[in-house]
C-alpha cells in the first residue's frame, strides 16, 4: 500500500519518469520515509505496551546476571536474521530494545545481523550462487552479529548512548514504577504509551528524513565499471576497498544481489563481492545519520569500525574457501 501511494504521488502527481534516476530516487525517499516512520511508531507503541506489562526488569537482570555463555548474542543475531529489515528499518526495533533497557551488546548483535541476513537475500543468493555460498553467507552473517555483539559488550559502551536515549529510558522506568504502584489499567495507560511513541517519532524525525534523503540521492547509482577496475582478482586491497566504497551507498539486499552477480560474472572474486554487499546493506551513511539520535559519534565510529573489520576479514576468508 505504501509503495502504491509513493508510485501514485511521484509518477502520477509529480509526473516524474519511473525509469529516470530522479524519479526512482524520489520514489525511494517517500516510500522509505513513510515506511520507517510508521514502523517506528508501531514498534515504539508495542515496546511501550511490553514494557508496561512484561517483567522487563527480570529479563534485563536475567540477560545481565546469568551466565548464558554467549547464547544471548546468538539468539539476538538469529532474531535479526529472521526479521525482514534493511539497516534503517532495523533501527526502530533497536530503539525499542534500548528503551526497554536490554543490554547494549545484545541489541547491537541484532542490529548487526538484521540487515545482513534476511529471507529475500538468502533466496536470491541461493538462486544466483548456489547452496554452498548461501550457507557460508548466512552463517557468517549470524556469527558476525554474535561475535560483534559479544566484543562490543566488553567495552561497556552504554555511556556513549545519547542523552536523548538515556532520558527515554529514565522516563519509561518512572512511568512503569508509578503504574505498578497505582495498578493503572491498560485503557488508562494507552494514551501515555501512544504519546511516548509519538514523542520518539518526533525526536528522530529530522534524522530519518536526512538519512533517507542521503540514501535516495544514492539509490540506484553504483558505477559498475569503476569497481570492476579496482576490485579485480589480483588486487590485494580489493576487499577493504570494496567495504570503504560501499559505505556511502545505500540499498537493500534485493537491490544489491543482482549487482554483485554482475560483478562476479565480470571477474570480481565472490568473497570481495559479498564483502561489498554486506557493507552496502549493513553500513551506510543513512544508517549513521539515523543512529546519531541514539548514539554519540564515538559509539557510531566504534560500531561501524568493528563491523567493517569483521566484514573485511570475512571477505578474505570467503575468497579462500569459495
Amino acid at each position: 500500500m505504501i509503495q502504491r501511494f509513493a508510485d501514485w504521488l511521484v509518477y502520477d502527481i509529480f509526473g516524474l519518469d519511473a525509469a529516470s534516476h530522479l524519479g526512482a530516487s524520489i520514489n525511494f525517499f517517500f516510500y522509505d520515509t513513510i515506511k520507517i516512520l510508521i514502523l517506528l511508531f508501531l514498534i515504539s507503541a508495542l515496546m511501550g505496551i511490553v514494557n508496561a506489562y512484561f517483567p522487563i526488569d527480570r529479563l534485563r537482570a536475567f540477560l545481565t546476571n546469568r551466565k548464558l555463555y554467549g547464547f544471548q548474542y546468538l539468539f539476538a543475531a538469529i532474531f535479526g536474521a529472521i526479521t525482514p529489515f534493511c539497516s534503517c528499518s532495523s533501527i526502530p526495533l533497536f530503539i525499542g530494545f534500548i528503551k526497554g533497557g536490554l543490554p547494549l551488546g545484545v541489541t547491537l548483535a541484532f542490529l548487526i545481523t538484521s540487515p545482513l541476513v534476511n529471507e529475500v537475500a538468502v533466496a536470491m543468493f541461493l538462486g544466483a550462487f548456489g547452496l554452498k555460498a548461501t550457507l557460508i553467507y548466512a552463517i557468517s552473517g549470524i556469527l558476525m552479529g554474535t561475535i560483534g555483539g559479544f566484543v562490543l559488550n566488553k567495552f561497556r559502551l552504554e555511556r556513549f548512548l545519547s542523552p536523548w536515549v538515556q532520558q527515554v529510558q529514565s522516563m519509561a522506568q518512572t512511568e512503569n514504577t508509578i503504574w505498578e504502584a497505582e495498578q493503572t489499567t491498560f485503557i488508562k495507560r494507552l494514551p501515555t504509551i501512544l504519546k511516548d511513541a509519538w514523542g520518539i517519532v518526533r525526536g528522530v524525525l529530522v534524522y530519518v528524513i536526512i538519512g533517507i534523503a542521503i540514501g535516495a540521492a544514492m539509490h540506484g547509482y553504483i558505477p559498475e565499471g569503476f569497481f570492476e577496475e579496482y576490485l579485480a582478482n589480483d588486487k590485494w586491497y580489493g576487499v577493504p576497498l570494496a567495504v570503504i566504497l560501499a559505505v556511502p551507498m545505500y540499498a537493500n539486499a534485493a537491490g544489491v544481489v543482482p549487482i554483485i552477480q554482475v560483478f562476479v560474472a565480470k571477474g570480481i572474486p565472490l568473497g570481495t563481492a559479498i564483502a561489498f554487499m554486506m557493507a552496502v546493506i549493513g553500513l551506510s551513511l543513512p544508517e549513521a545519520t539515523m543512529l546519531k539520535k541514539v548514539m554519540t559519534w564515538r559509539l557510531i565510529g566504534i560500531f561501524f569500525g568493528t563491523v567493517a573489520l569483521f566484514i573485511i576479514l570475512s571477505g578474505y576468508l570467503f575468497n579462500l574457501v569459495l
